[in-house]
């Protein structure tokens, strides 16, 4: 594969940005720029589930469900890590972190198998998968692009799940913005439904991780789904520095 342009790269970027559950394929925009035959996409542990979400193809849901059921494989290593995992010859290789996935993919025509993890912040999402039937090294650039569309598909994930956590009927107070909340002991009286608390909160991630207002929004509620609490109740937490995203790993 030549060398992706940049304005090809950033057609791809702009379509996972725009990702609506409209029935693009999360996948598609990842085998376009970069040197890979598959892709999947899947969330890992709690509190979003470990499924895939999306496959480009058989082989790489079956690649996924391989690491599900085992316990291991480059996918959790990512997550676990927060790093990229790039196997350039996945079955050859002696690694002693995933010996039972390296010996189920002895009989499959997999060559390179590389991760990367789907995380915003101090939030741990899920992986994407990519794999080459042909072995061999991912080129730096393409690691690099990888890892900048990995950025948004976990902002998709994430917006997706708490969109459809909403949609199922259960109870919007733990993900909603608006509202007072009972779960709040330390919110001021005559506060009512004031958004400030959330601003305020919003802010201080946002100059603690180095992010824009949007994904700090996207955290604060992420954080907030992933542990069962309202929006405002971890905001005052945020506020009241009980909660720090730049040194708490995880919920």
């Amino acid at each position: 594969m030549c060398p992706v342009s940049r304005e090809a790269f950033d057609t791809a970027a702009r379509e996972l940005e725009a990702w609506d559950d409209s029935g693009t394929e999360l996948c598609a925009p990842f085998l376009r720029v970069l040197p890979v035959d598959g892709a999947a996409i899947s969330t890992l542990g709690a509190p979003f589930g470990t499924e895939t979400i999306s496959a480009s193809d058989a082989f790489a849901a079956r690649i996924d469900e391989l690491q599900f059921d085992l316990g291991e494989g480059p996918c959790w290593r990512a997550l676990a890590t927060r790093r990229p995992v790039l196997s350039p010859d996945v079955r050859l290789e002696q690694n002693a972190a995933w010996p039972m996935f390296r010996a189920a993919l002895g009989e499959t025509d997999v060559g390179g198998l590389f991760a990367f993890p789907l995380v915003i912040g101090t939030l741990e999402i899920g992986a994407v998968d990519l794999y080459s039937f042909v072995a061999g090294p991912l080129p730096p650039d393409a690691v690099a692009d990888a890892t900048r569309l990995a950025d948004i598909v976990a902002r998709v994930v994430l917006r997706r799940a708490l969109r459809g956590y909403g949609s199922a009927g259960n109870d919007s107070d733990w993900t909603a913005v608006d509202g007072p909340d009972p779960a709040a002991p330390t919110e001021p009286e005559g506060e009512g439904f004031s958004r400030r608390v959330i601003h305020q909160a919003t802010g201080m991630i946002l100059a603690q991780l180095d992010l824009s207002a949007a994904d700090a929004l996207l955290l604060l509620r992420g954080y907030a789904f992933s542990n069962a609490r309202s929006v405002r109740s971890v905001a005052h937490d945020v506020v009241a520095r009980k909660i720090d995203f730049s040194t708490v790993l995880s919920p």
